[in-house]
């Protein structure tokens, strides 16, 4: 996995768990949905990444 885009995964992975932590604690039902959308999106940026680096290898 290139160092940027692993960068970039954990950052999504991070930023969504704190989204979703802080929308808990103020019942902010779409803060936390949002949260939870953007770990998706950077655990699916980490699984695409590691999958490209199987192949190429």
């Amino acid at each position: 996995m290139s160092g940027e885009q692993k960068a970039k995964s954990k950052g999504e992975q991070a930023k969504g768990k704190v989204k979703e932590a802080v929308g808990r604690m103020t019942d902010n039902e779409r803060m936390e949905a949002e949260g939870r959308a953007e770990q998706a999106k950077g655990d699916a940026r980490s699984a695409k990444e590691k999958a490209k680096d199987v192949f190429k290898h």
